[in-house]
């Protein structure tokens, strides 16, 4: 398999590269050359034996099969469930895949368990050391932290909004006591801390000294692993079913779209925003437009700048890197992006529906489910069950549940008179000391921390 740039200028390069390089030398982000065809999962149940199966094209041949499936049993023995995906029904034609069974509870478990495990390999074989530097609205900071603490040859600065996060999110990424973790917490939102490790990734000599690579999902292996949990569950139905996905940054639901694209049997989407709702602008009305950024009960989801939706527009211009560069720089100039008439028929209706859904509709919905069904369900799951309810239809529905209710703690409460407790891993978290650095939103004074913690090989 060999991958391309998004935006058409930076050289091919087989996955193990791509994996280290995060963002490609353009600044686009990079994409199989060619889809491959979804595997035979017939006969498959265990989920990390499906992962091997859905991932292994897209490896190749740079983990070999054996390699591959060590690594995948390695990651999925990090979660409390057996099935590490397990569906639950919740009505006649709703069920919801909890993808937060993880150490960090929270479905970006699923990818970083992994991609962390493919850095250590490819790391140790190469003998070389990596600085990784990821922007986070909540959840991937804590995920990444957990998947590449105490590695030898990597060291993480992690940056987040300050005052944004839940202060679960925020005391699991503070409170990791391991030498190579460092965070920053950002005065500004969580876009303007994506756009600072853009920017330190646009800078070539910094990134070259430092040896940065990426853990959003910008890298191309977050996207890869999260294709497993559509691929596995789509198989679960006689019917194909419909996908539900609280999403702000568009990574997870292009995990899914891909999944369909090669092949997984699944109807359609939708996409649930919170009153951030650029995406749900973008599918009912064809435009993308940046709008101030408000703080909500579900922060992973506060949201402006779609950045994987890069990928999907790359796919809307029939792979034109050029065009779809062009496009990108008139949309950071003016704020709006247009679809064509043409895009949207081919790309956007029939494959995407979206609802948005604010605080307070938030909150009734985590109160609807919890007195129809007794389960507690975190506010940006709520946003998906309100959606599916919304404009789901007569097929089977899956809602991604994105996230453990005692992340959110507070908002569940609010929604139910119900505050759920952390699972026992977690259970002092309130008492750990925390570690972490308050910066201003300004990219010299971020650099010059990240250049002081990171242990790079002279």
């Amino acid at each position: 398999m060999r991958y391309v740039s998004s935006r058409g200028q930076a050289a091919e390069l087989g996955f193990a590269d791509v994996l280290l390089a995060g963002l490609a030398d353009d600044g686009g982000l990079y994409v199989p050359a060619t889809w491959p065809v979804l595997p035979d999962l017939t006969g498959l149940h265990d989920y990390a034996d499906i992962a091997a199966a859905v991932i292994a094209p897209y490896v190749a041949p740079d983990l070999s099969s054996d390699t591959l499936s060590a690594l995948c049993h390695d990651a999925a023995s990090a979660f409390r469930h057996p099935a590490v995906v397990p569906l639950v029904q919740i009505d006649e034609r709703q069920w919801l895949l909890e993808l937060f069974h993880g150490p960090t509870l929270a479905f970006k478990d699923l990818a970083l368990q992994l991609v962390g495990r493919m850095f250590d390999h490819v790391l140790a074989e190469r003998g070389q050391r990596i600085t990784i530097v990821g922007a986070t609205s909540g959840d991937t900071g804590s995920a990444a932290i957990d998947a590449v603490k105490d590695c030898e040859n990597i060291d993480i600065v992690i940056l987040y909004p300050a005052g944004r996060t839940s202060d679960v999110q925020r005391r699991q990424m503070t409170t990791v006591d391991s030498p190579n973790v460092h965070t920053i917490a950002i005065e500004g939102n969580f876009d303007d801390c994506q756009d600072l490790v853009k920017a330190m990734f646009g800078d070539t000599e910094f990134r070259d000294q430092l040896q940065l690579s990426a853990v959003n999902s910008i890298n191309w292996a977050r996207v890869m692993a999260q294709i497993v949990y559509y691929a596995s569950a789509s198989q679960t139905f006689a019917e194909a079913p419909t996908f539900c996905v609280p999403t702000g940054n568009f990574g997870n639901i292009l995990s899914g779209w891909i999944a369909r694209r090669t092949g997984a049997p699944i109807h359609d989407f939708i996409v649930a925003s919170n009153s951030n709702d650029i995406l749900t602008r973008l599918i009912n009305d064809g435009e993308m437009s940046i709008r101030d950024v408000i703080p909500t009960l579900s922060p992973s989801m506060d949201i402006q700048v779609s950045s994987n939706f890069e990928r999907l527009l790359f796919e809307m211009n029939r792979r034109d890197g050029g065009l779809t560069a062009e496009q990108l720089g008139r949309f950071r100039t003016s704020g709006r992006l247009q679809l064509e008439a043409d895009q949207r028929a081919d790309f956007i209706d029939g494959s995407f529906r979206a609802a948005k859904f604010d605080d307070e509709q938030t909150l009734d919905e985590i109160g609807t489910v919890y007195a129809d069904t007794g389960l507690l369900i975190d506010p940006h799951t709520a946003t998906g069950t309100a959606a599916a309810r919304a404009l789901g239809g007569d097929r089977p529905v899956i809602t991604l549940s994105t996230a453990h209710p005692a992340k959110f703690p507070d908002a569940v409460e609010r929604g139910t008179g119900v505050r759920p407790p952390l699972p026992a891993h977690l259970s002092d978290l309130f008492e750990r000391p925390e570690r972490t650095h308050q910066l201003p939103n300004d990219l010299a004074t971020v650099q010059g921390f990240v250049r002081s913690v990171a242990r790079v090989i002279a």
